[in-house]
């Protein structure tokens, strides 16, 4: 969720000083760029999952800071709820190996910090929307200490002038407000990084926003929300929703939303960056002590703080990534549309899928960008994140298909490539790429099993068949055999 901040209050002047300090970062990174001042050798990628805390019971446990004191591993952090934390998987090169690093990391990680947890009666469950959330957990007093998220929630809601509507139609109809925002916390999800240079940025970025439909099909995990079965990706419109800035009257303005799908292709990284700087007010106005163009001149790497920060706080699902590493900066494009879970095995699969496919997009000779609208794109996300598996989307050279057909006919085998591209072992390959095929051949994921389970729960208590159905995920979940071959 970021970096931490200390918790003050703003004035008219330090909203002057953060726009000019900001202003003054873009120009840098503009030079930057100009001057290929990054690391492009041998490049990286990482993973770090979201996960959300229940008691025995399957209800949310409101316990992250007891939980990580138990757990005690730095690669474990608050979220902004207190029924979420967050675990950052060290980075790999694929070509090491780097997807069977992922898994053995993330399950022995997982597997240590559940042992700890659960004595203190928190247990990790990776899906996107914890089920058995009710609106009595969408208080104030679920926000994690940070005072970053304290900061946030008033900043948004400042900016909004009006409490938070949560309006979502789909199987069911959930309408309802919050005085925070908390309805974020319950959207957890798994961000793939993927290192790039400046050159070849806005090709991964873009390649990453064509597939984001694919990647939501095949990979759903949330279909309830405060007991209501919704999209099966709820996680979309609900973060749409929860971190909404706009009132009424500035979303019939035309004001862009904070969290966004973007509005065209992009030629460079800086397109994105100077978006965000043009497009929205600072949430978080703070401002660092640092010169950044002194810092660059005296050869060093400049933090550009105040320019993170604030991308920080404008949710792209693939958001552009500015870091500085052993004094080298870097580019990233981080991936964050997908939830967690249900296993490992299908968090892995999924990267697998995505690391794969958006390489050998990104280094096509034709890009399919140049033959598809982006509108056509964002409708194809939203359509995905309303129907999961079944889900039909547009695609150039086909028109209207269903997404796990055109997985399996076009789009697989792609990811094979790319995923040789990066140097991943054959064994790797057909593994994880095989878990995404099953899925597509027997129109499973995470979303349609808790789905279908829960319907043969229909006659009772609608939260007491929510508890059980999580309570099967979880022991689905620890056995990591992925969701496709659970009965």
């Amino acid at each position: 969720m970021g970096e931490e901040v200390e918790a003050q209050d703003f004035s008219r002047a330090d909203r002057t000083r953060h726009r000019e300090k900001v202003r003054r970062n873009l120009d840098v990174f503009a030079r930057m760029l100009r001057e290929a001042r990054f690391d492009t050798d041998d490049p990286m990628t990482g993973m770090e999952v979201e996960l959300n805390l229940v008691d025995e019971n399957g209800d949310p446990a409101l316990k992250n800071a007891t939980a990580l004191a138990a757990i005690e591993d730095p690669d474990f952090q608050t979220e902004l709820g207190q029924f979420n934390i967050e675990i950052n998987v060290p980075p790999a090169k694929l070509r090491e190996g780097g997807l069977t690093t992922f898994e053995d990391s993330l399950r022995r990680s997982l597997n240590s910090a559940e042992q700890k947890s659960a004595e203190v009666g928190a247990h990790m469950v990776m899906i996107g929307i914890l089920p058995t959330l009710a609106e009595g957990h969408f208080s104030v007093d679920s926000l994690s200490a940070n005072p970053r998220y304290k900061l946030l929630s008033e900043q948004i809601l400042n900016a909004r002038g009006e409490d938070i509507t949560i309006a979502i139609d789909g199987r069911e109809r959930l309408r309802t407000t919050a005085d925070s925002i908390v309805p974020e916390a319950a959207c957890t999800s798994t961000q793939f990084h993927v290192q790039t240079s400046p050159d070849q940025f806005a090709a991964y970025w873009n390649a990453s926003q064509a597939i984001a439909a694919v990647q939501v099909a095949v990979a759903a995990n949330s279909p309830y929300l405060l007991g209501k079965e919704l999209w099966r990706e709820t996680r979309i419109p609900l973060f749409e929703q929860a971190t909404d800035t706009r009132s009424e009257e500035l979303k019939a303005q035309g004001v862009r939303p904070r969290v966004w799908f973007g509005e065209r292709w992009i030629t460079s990284v800086f397109d994105l960056f100077e978006e965000n700087v043009r497009y929205f007010p600072a949430l978080l106005p703070i401002t660092d002590d640092e010169d950044p163009l002194e810092t660059l001149e005296s050869g060093e790497a400049p933090k550009l703080a105040e320019l993170r920060l604030h991308n920080g706080t404008i949710y792209r699902w693939n958001r552009p990534i500015y870091d500085v590493a052993d004094g080298v900066p870097h580019l990233r494009v981080e991936n964050r549309l997908l939830a967690a879970g249900p296993t490992v095995a299908d968090t892995v699969a999924n990267a697998a899928f995505y690391f794969g496919l958006v390489r050998a997009l990104a280094e096509s000779e034709r890009p399919l960008w140049s033959q598809m609208s982006f509108s056509a794109a964002e409708e194809n996300f939203h359509v995905a994140a309303r129907q999961g598996i079944d889900a039909h989307i547009y695609w150039p050279g086909i028109g209207q298909i269903r997404a796990t057909e055109l997985v399996l006919r076009r789009l697989l085998p792609l990811a094979h490539q790319g995923l040789d591209a990066w140097g991943a072992s054959s064994e790797e390959i057909d593994r994880l790429l095989g878990i995404i095929e099953q899925r597509c051949l027997l129109a499973s994921n995470g979303a349609e099993w808790f789905a279908n389970q829960m319907h043969g729960h229909a006659d009772g208590d609608r939260y007491d068949a929510l508890r059980s159905t999580l309570l099967e995920y979880t022991a689905g979940m620890h056995s990591n055999e992925p969701v496709h071959t659970w009965l």
